[in-house]
């Protein structure tokens, strides 16, 4: 379906290697465009990287082209995915700069974790073929991908890269209003809001909260989503909760205080040794393992079941 397809992926950092790993793996061919000469040098190094931790082939880098010319990456590609830091002047700059070099035909992504699309393409006009893709972190092992529809975003341009992802192996989901945060964060921040008032307002300690989610709804939400754990104890009881616990949890519309002291005190969690926790590096590094490990594991189980299915 996607033998002649042509994608560009622009940044060879952490997300855009991971991304053109993605698609390389499915034997798309992909273009990665960075303007530095070290992340150009290092990219198919890093997907190396992450293919031997995956126990998979290293063929998939033979459908990467890493350039440092931005004209070269876009002109006839089909698909481009936007992966600079998460900054929206850059973001836009980087836009105004392809604008006259893209397909009119071409679907154009940005990979943003929080900023509404349309604030990124205000003043651009991409002819309705603007989406927005949250891709989470490690792109090559986090299944879903967010594709965010904006007022640029036509209905093809939505169905075209939903279709693009799934043969990919991705999970994709359609947002249909372009919020600040999407789904995932919004919910995600939400959890950590509380989780951080609680810590603010005495009520538990960092660790405790973490034991808390580790061992109880935590345990449930990968086969368990929220919505469907609403109608498997009943909406009867979900209104009952709701009329006693919604008035007392936290609604501040800024930082939490201990977070910006912390913040402002340097203590900025495992990259500092310090946060609301205390972490040695092997602490740190074991951590890190493990969540690899983890989502190891749970993507070589999606991959047997897909084939099973097909």
């Amino acid at each position: 379906m996607f033998e002649s397809t042509k994608v560009a992926v622009l940044g060879a950092g952490l997300m855009g290697c991971g991304i053109a790993q993605v698609f390389a793996c499915k034997q798309i061919a992909v273009t990665l465009y960075d303007p530095y000469a070290t992340a150009r040098d290092t990219a198919k190094d890093k997907i190396a990287s992450n293919l031997e931790i995956m126990s998979l082939s290293t063929d998939a880098l033979q459908y990467i082209n890493v350039v440092g010319d931005l004209q070269q990456a876009v002109t006839d590609a089909d698909f481009i995915i936007e992966a600079v830091p998460e900054k929206r002047e850059l973001k836009q700059q980087l836009f105004s700069r392809i604008r006259p070099y893209t397909k009119s035909t071409a679907v154009v992504a940005s990979n943003t974790s929080v900023i509404p699309i349309k604030e990124i393409f205000e003043g651009l006009h991409f002819e309705n073929q603007v989406v927005g893709t949250h891709w989470w972190n490690p792109p090559y092992l986090v299944p879903l991908v967010e594709v965010v529809q904006t007022d640029q975003s036509s209905d093809e341009a939505i169905e075209k890269m939903m279709t693009l992802l799934k043969f990919a192996g991705k999970e994709p989901v359609h947002v249909k209003k372009d919020v600040p945060g999407f789904v995932g964060n919004r919910m995600q921040h939400a959890l950590w809001r509380e989780a951080i008032a609680l810590i603010n307002d005495g009520v538990c300690s960092a660790e405790g909260v973490d034991a808390v989610v580790k061992n109880s709804f935590g345990l449930r939400l990968p086969v368990l989503g929220p919505i469907e754990n609403a109608d498997l104890v009943g909406l009867d009881l979900t209104l009952d909760i709701h009329n006693v616990i919604l008035e007392s949890l936290n609604n501040d519309t800024q930082p939490a205080d201990i977070l910006k002291h912390k913040v402002d005190s340097k203590e900025w969690g495992m990259k500092t040794g310090k946060g609301f926790k205390t972490w040695t590096e092997e602490e740190a590094q074991a951590v890190k393992v493990n969540l690899s490990k983890y989502l190891i594991e749970v993507q070589n189980k999606k991959g047997h079941k897909d084939e099973k299915e097909s």
